[in-house]
């Protein structure tokens, strides 16, 4: 299914809005990650130097030299593939996985596919994962997939979860109350793996049991504490006048589940679990936090676009992937493998959270 004229021209609007937005203005918060309560107990003399610690790993099929992944942010407005060939050069640079931004606009337009194709041109050895909403996937049908993965040699299909940013956004579309459905039909069409993925809200241990009754085996939690897609709406509807959409986001704006108590609530249910932990992870220590609590990899987004803007990409993510070495390094790690045996200290909110929860596994501490 294409769809041109209006529409299409709408989601361009938006993209770009979101990208100036997300950017410019206030948009973290008001929950926090939860990483402030992990500490990780760390030897004053390391046994290895950073350099020689191995942290790769196989994801999707393919060997990435960090548990890193750049988490989709745009595409399908003019511009934005200058963007997503910045990054999936970075991406090669330091093979680590890259997402796309959501791919509507493609479908809803096929000129706008080179936004995306982009990164491919670029780059073909990195693990690429497209994006489409659960919204779009229950309008167009589980068989979009097929187009999906034809518009860009993609490895997985990310299915993205934004309940409350469709709530809250003036021209959200809520249809998703058989989104299950949908997906257990999307994930037997599909020719690669399909994601499911949250955009700031996390997931809980009951709907990760779920997303398993129904075949999917890769989460990304994107918990809260980073970018909060009810105050990027909250902005628009501001600009736009929208005092019902305002107020609604203005009451909505605290609701989710911080991303470390997600991260440990979707490893309870399944150790098959591929877990990509995300959501306001802004520094090496989130991401080795993140990985002692039970993700398989981590993921950025907001940093890389700021950096990206700044023109310091290419030494954000030098400066990302050696703190994760130094780190690694600091807790006697010489192969991520042997992260579970780094001893762990969970401290405040999150230990009443894991404790009210009854969350018995803790990465096998």
């Amino acid at each position: 299914m294409v769809l041109e004229g209006e529409e299409s021209k709408k989601t361009v609007k938006r993209k770009l809005e979101h990208i100036e937005i997300v950017y410019t203005k206030p948009v973290e918060g008001p929950l926090a990650t939860w990483f402030e309560y992990v500490f990780l107990p760390h030897r004053a003399l390391p046994v290895v130097e950073p350099e020689k610690v191995s942290t790769r790993i196989s994801f999707l099929g393919r060997e990435i030299e960090v548990p890193l992944m750049i988490t989709g942010m745009t595409g399908g407005a003019p511009g934005t593939e200058v963007v997503n060939r910045s990054l999936a050069e970075a991406a090669c640079r330091y093979r680590i996985a890259l997402g796309l931004g959501s791919q509507r606009a493609a479908l809803e337009s096929r000129e706008l596919a080179y936004t995306y194709s982009v990164v491919r041109d670029v780059c073909a050895e990195i693990p690429v994962v497209g994006n489409i909403g659960i919204s779009e996937l229950a309008r167009y049908g589980p068989e979009v997939v097929e187009q999906l993965t034809s518009i860009v040699e993609i490895d997985a299909l990310a299915v993205h979860l934004n309940y409350f940013q469709e709530v809250v956004q003036p021209e959200g579309l809520v249809y998703m109350s058989k989104g299950l459905e949908v997906l257990s039909k999307a994930i037997d069409r599909s020719p690669v793996p399909v994601i499911v993925k949250e955009v700031g809200f996390g997931i809980s241990r009951e709907f990760a049991a779920d997303l398993y009754s129904v075949g999917v085996r890769y989460i990304d939690v994107a918990g809260s504490g980073g970018t909060n897609w009810v105050l990027v709406e909250l902005h628009r509807a501001v600009d736009s006048g929208n005092l019902v959409k305002q107020y609604i986001a203005d009451g909505l704006k605290s609701v989710g589940i911080p991303t470390a108590a997600s991260i440990t609530e979707v490893r309870s249910v399944s150790e098959d679990f591929f877990i990509i932990g995300s959501g306001g992870v802004r520094s090496p220590y989130d991401a080795v936090k993140a990985l002692r609590l039970g993700a398989s990899m981590v993921g950025i987004a907001r940093p890389v676009l700021v950096a990206y803007l700044r023109k310091h990409l290419n030494e954000f993510l030098k400066a990302f992937v050696l703190g994760i070495k130094s780190l690694l390094a600091s807790l006697g790690i010489t192969t991520l493998r042997d992260i579970e045996k780094c001893p762990i200290v969970v401290t405040g909110p999150l230990k009443d959270w894991i404790t009210s929860r009854k969350i018995a596994y803790l990465s096998k501490t």
